[in-house]
Formats: structure tokens, C-alpha cells, sequence
């Protein structure tokens, strides 16, 4: 795989083209979000097929290994993300990035088994949906710091470590977790 492959590509390459096909990808790709978030990187394929109303073949079929499924769930969420920041760019600055960023740490929470055994293997697609997620928030948090909304004095990265950093503490609910957020939302504001 290019090293520039692009998220939204890789996806559509790997959806089948006839219609039944592509429903079973579907339901696949939705039954280990589900199965993955509830049971980690370890959850049954037998039971993923079994959720998804497909024989286990159907599962091989579109995804040969263990890592290609995740490879896929990953890159859905990733391009969802990418979308959802498009969506967002219409609201006003603050407003967008934070929306986006309490979208990305749902995301962080039922996706760090995935993305654990992804980035152990530095595989192409985990480090295409890395660049693909950056290139999504970088222009809302230019847009907030140019607004004058966001201190000029971080950069994506530095912001996407700040709530990857507190979405991978577990807390006793999320209420908690929300009102953590916001305080570290309030340090990211510009100080007038």
C-alpha cells in the first residue's frame, strides 16, 4: 500500500461493489465497532460474523486477518471524523473545533483497543488515518486561533495529545469525564 494513501480510497477499495456484498461489509464493519468496543481488540470473529448475520466465511471473504478488520473499522472511524470536520467548518470557530474534538474523544474511547494493535504495527493504513485526522483538525484549530478564540501557541498535535491524554484516564462516569474536558478547553482559549 502507497504511503500516501488516502482514508475515504482505501475504504472504497475495500467495500465490494454488488449490492449484497456491500451491506454484509457494512454490517461487518458495524458489528466489530460494536464488538471491539465492548470486548477489546480480543473479540470473537465467530461472534462479529454472528452479529453481523454472516457466516464466518463472509467474514474471511472481506477481511483475510484479524488486523485487515481492524485496518477497516479504523479507517471508517478515521474518514467519519474527516467528514465530520467538514461539517463542523460552517459553525463558528470555537464551536467547530470543540464539537470536533468531543466527537474525537468518543472516537478515542471505543477505538484505543484498534488503535493499540494498529500502531504496534505501524501499518500504512494506521498512519494514513494519523495524517488524515491531523489534516482534518488542523484547519479548525487555524481557524479558531486565527478568530482569535485558541492561543496561537499550540499546534494539532499538541492539542490532539491534550484530550487523547485525558480520554485514555478512566473515569467513574461521564459527567466527570465532560467537566475534565472543559477545563482543558478552557486552558486551549485564548486569554483576552
Amino acid at each position: 500500500m502507497p504511503e500516501q494513501v488516502i482514508v475515504s480510497e482505501f475504504l472504497a477499495a475495500q467495500r465490494p461493489r454488488r449490492a449484497d456484498a456491500a451491506r454484509n461489509f457494512d454490517a461487518l464493519l458495524a458489528a466489530a465497532r460494536e464488538a471491539f468496543a465492548e470486548q477489546g481488540a480480543e473479540a470473537s470473529l465467530e461472534d462479529i460474523a454472528r452479529r453481523a448475520g454472516v457466516g464466518i466465511g463472509t467474514l474471511y471473504r472481506n477481511f483475510p486477518a484479524r488486523r485487515h478488520l481492524f485496518e477497516a473499522v479504523y479507517a471508517n472511524e478515521i474518514d467519519e471524523l474527516g467528514l465530520l470536520a467538514a461539517e463542523l467548518s460552517a459553525e463558528p470557530p470555537w464551536e467547530a473545533l470543540t464539537g470536533w474534538l468531543r466527537r474525537f474523544v468518543a472516537y478515542t474511547l471505543t477505538k484505543r483497543a484498534i488503535r493499540e494493535a494498529l500502531e504496534a504495527e505501524e501499518s500504512d493504513i494506521f498512519l494514513a488515518c494519523r495524517q488524515s485526522m491531523y489534516d482534518a483538525a488542523t484547519p479548525l484549530l487555524e481557524r479558531a486561533q486565527a478568530s482569535g478564540d485558541v492561543r496561537p501557541d499550540m499546534s494539532i498535535d499538541d492539542l490532539l495529545r491534550l484530550v487523547s491524554g485525558i480520554s485514555s484516564v478512566a473515569f467513574p462516569d461521564e459527567g466527570q469525564r465532560d467537566r475534565v474536558l472543559a477545563i482543558a478547553l478552557d486552558g486551549v482559549r485564548a486569554r483576552a
